[in-house]
């Protein structure tokens, strides 16, 4: 398998062939992982390790428009491999990106996470109907956030906070110098985004993940849904935790041919966001791309 070192290589040498060697070589390695599963392959990728000041990384509602590109013509009998790497973003639009993936695709859509898929991108890859991971993969915990902050943890505050007021009323000034902080419907809010991921995620792994096993769903929800459990929205949940947990799971190293092409076109992505102004890239074994660039960036080669 190429390692970062020999991928950067390969770039290099093509780019002395006269081609734009970052587009060369990562579509060469997605059209490589298409021809040895015979499924159509999507990579959904953005640079928030390289650039997570910009909010274009995130799931967002323009990913719509990626997707349609990328899904325009291809043999929609042969399902989807959607391959991962993303810190999340927003629910709704989550919602909408896998409301539309299924209505293309029906169930047959496998999620691979080379390294990273949190968030958002953890609540993607549970509604997919198996998700290959290596070694070194990781989904993180589905918990929303307002700015920043878990919601759980804000409505777990409130109630700590009513709770020693009414035990104690000279609290009340403490906790009112700190719930002062809050907006209005700033509790009802996260309350709402609360009830949302964890009825989407329940509902997608109950029809297609966990068909038929809803005790497993709810197992699987309960800890990927809990503050409590991850204690950080950016815990990092390995692969043995999810198999214990009862996702269905594929390792990565069974297949070593498909490990050596993820990982490789894991690298070709990576190396693409270090040196372009890309900040997401949607791309499909076809070459077809629909690309994100810091505003005015040279977008060049991508």
């Amino acid at each position: 398998m190429p390692n970062w070192s020999e991928v950067l290589g390969e770039i290099s040498k093509v780019n002395q062939q006269g081609v734009y060697a970052l587009d060369g070589v990562r579509r060469k390695y997605l059209k490589l992982v298409n021809k040895h599963t015979g499924r159509n392959v999507i990579a959904y990728y953005s640079g928030w390790l390289q650039r997570g000041e910009y909010s274009a990384i995130e799931v967002n509602d323009r990913d719509i428009s990626g997707f349609m590109l990328n899904i325009h013509k291809l043999d929609r009998s042969k399902g989807l491999d959607i391959i991962l790497h993303t810190p999340g973003g927003d629910i709704a639009a989550t919602e909408s990106l896998v409301s539309y993936l299924r209505s293309m695709f029906g169930n047959d859509i496998r999620a691979i996470v080379p390294q990273l898929s949190m968030s958002a991108g953890s609540m993607i890859a549970l509604s997919c109907n198996s998700i290959i991971m290596g070694k070194h993969s990781s989904l993180g915990p589905i918990d929303p956030q307002m700015g920043g902050i878990p919601c759980q943890a804000v409505i777990a505050e409130f109630e700590t906070a009513k709770m020693e007021i009414l035990a104690d009323p000279n609290t009340a000034n403490l906790w009112q110098f700190i719930i002062n902080k809050y907006h209005p419907t700033f509790l009802s809010s996260c309350q709402h985004a609360i009830d949302m991921s964890k009825q989407l995620v329940q509902d997608w792994l109950e029809s297609n993940m966990c068909k038929g096993e809803p005790k497993k769903a709810t197992i699987i929800l309960d800890y990927f849904a809990s503050h409590d459990n991850s204690k950080s929205h950016s815990r990092h949940i390995p692969i043995q935790k999810c198999k214990d947990l009862g996702v269905t799971i594929i390792d990565l190293e069974e297949d070593d041919k498909l490990q050596d092409l993820v990982l490789t076109t894991h690298h070709a992505f990576m190396h693409t966001f270090s040196n372009t102004g890309a900040l997401k890239i949607i791309e499909n074994h076809n070459g077809v791309a629909f690309v994100e660039n810091i505003p005015h960036a040279n977008p060049a080669g991508v």
